[in-house]
């Protein structure tokens, strides 16, 4: 299983993080256990007012996540999946959005949550999608992993906020 090994990750007060949802639209299924497992989360982290947006495919996701995180958000979450066919263009989508992703990420310093499924086979994908039966929710783990990024770079900048003793 490629959740093996996975963190057992803490996040507490974040209830006031500003945090933003882009999902793709293909393989409603799939997306629908992503976004319910990435709504559980920021339920269960106290956040309640998070934004929702939905995009046709995964290709769209780094131009939305960008836009968002340049909107205030402590925190940008992608969700999407796209499943190998016979032919390259799996491998350029794949490698299009995760390195749109990081660089939306690297370029902004907001944290963006990597949920995108690349999987060989739909079977693949419903165990990661958090459904009933599933193995992995993986809507759940980006959110997850994004808000506790986020809380990270709080707890670096506030004392640079506050005129902490590094800051003259």
């Amino acid at each position: 299983m490629s959740g093996k090994g996975a963190p057992e990750l803490s996040v507490r007060n974040v209830g006031d993080l500003r945090i933003a949802v882009v999902a793709a639209q293909w393989h409603e299924k799939v997306m629908d256990g992503l976004v319910d497992g990435a709504l559980r989360a920021l339920h269960d982290l106290g956040i309640s007012e998070p934004t929702l947006l939905r995009v046709p495919g995964s290709w769209e996701l780094p131009v939305v996540a960008k836009a968002l995180a340049g909107r205030g958000y402590d925190a940008v979450v992608a969700l999407g999946v796209v499943i190998r066919g016979g032919t390259p263009h799996f491998e350029y989508v794949c490698q299009g959005v995760a390195q749109g992703l990081t660089q939306v990420s690297v370029d902004t310093g907001v944290p963006v949550g990597f949920g995108v499924l690349t999987c060989d086979t739909e079977e693949q994908a419903l165990d990661r999608a958090g459904l009933a039966g599933s193995s992995e929710d993986k809507g759940h783990e980006a959110v997850t992993a994004a808000v506790a990024t986020a809380a990270t770079l709080r707890s670096v900048s506030e004392p640079w906020r506050q005129g902490g003793p590094h800051n003259p």
